[in-house]
């Protein structure tokens, strides 16, 4: 049952609202609005009338919103954002539907992306869209049908796949390591450590897999594998960066390794979708298709 007619504003008043919350000013939405600012303020009147709640306080020069109102242009701010992914699933190949993805930058590019041309030549008639976020999310507050995830996948409400383990290998430039005599992974402590902030305990973690006690706080911290691998290339420290990340820089020779092999960590990357969207055909295709591409022993959904 759709809700009365006065629960349901207009969107360009929702659009008006939406953007004060966001620019602060008037003047900065009619801009963005493409709208005078005697139009802005009478859309938000017209707002405040249809739900009989006062939502901007006014003075001479400035309009603000009230704190319910903050509340409020959240929850607008979302359902309008779904609505228009909505208006672009429909018009994006609808007869194969759309998987819209969120994806760690770097583990995307590097490793999810080569590989669609094989789901795109097996399912030509899905889209997979694709945006990069770093961190968990709210699935119910962003437009997303799924998300690659490293860590623990603790999302509630979800389900989840196991793609792969993480396997690091301590490398840095060549220059690095001239003049230095390097007879265990206690001497590459002393190096300067690249750190990345998705995994703080990295370094602490690799040492200990080699027995070495200790809590290396030392060196620079980077906040994507992208920046981190940048710093290792031009001699800025020692990174530890993922197998498939450093391969083709090692085979090259720009990237040597420090010490030792590839360590397994703790955590994996994970395609972690809502269980609101577990049975949808396009996500149920591209989760199947995904499976066949795990390199772990157990790959189901679990």
């Amino acid at each position: 049952m759709i809700a009365p007619r006065r629960f349901l504003p207009s969107i360009a008043s929702l659009r008006a609202l939406e953007a004060l919350d966001r620019l602060g000013s008037a003047t900065a939405v009619a801009e963005e609005l493409n709208l005078t600012q005697s139009a802005v303020s009478r859309q938000l009147q017209t707002l405040e009338t249809q739900l009989g709640v006062t939502l901007i306080t006014r003075t001479r020069r400035q309009m603000t919103l009230t704190p319910a109102a903050v509340a409020y242009a959240a929850d607008v701010r979302a359902a309008l954002q779904k609505i228009a992914q909505a208006a672009l699933k429909l018009q994006v190949k609808p007869e194969g539907g759309t998987v819209n993805l969120a994806i760690l930058p770097t583990f995307g590019m590097r490793w999810l992306v080569p590989r669609l041309a094989d789901f795109a030549r097996l399912h030509p008639d899905i889209t997979i869209n694709m945006s990069t976020r770093l961190s968990p999310f709210n699935f119910a507050s962003e437009p997303f049908d799924a998300a690659i995830h490293f860590g623990t996948p603790d999302w509630p409400g979800t389900d989840h796949m196991r793609l792969r383990t993480e396997r690091v290998i301590a490398v840095c430039a060549p220059p690095l390591l001239e003049g230095v005599k390097i007879n265990g992974p206690e001497d590459v402590g002393k190096l300067p450590l690249l750190h990345i902030e998705t995994r703080p305990d990295a370094w602490a973690e690799w040492l200990s897999a080699y027995g070495v006690a200790g809590d290396p706080l030392t060196g620079t911290l980077y906040d994507q594998f992208s920046t981190i691998t940048q710093a290792a290339l031009h001699g800025l420290g020692v990174a530890l960066l993922p197998d498939y990340l450093a391969e083709q820089d090692l085979a090259t020779g720009r990237l040597v390794r420090a010490w030792g092999g590839p360590i397994e960590m703790q955590g994996a990357y994970y395609l972690v979708w809502p269980k609101s969207h577990a049975h949808d055909p396009a996500v149920t295709r591209f989760r199947d298709w995904l499976a066949t591409q795990s390199e772990d022993e157990d790959p189901l959904p679990r």
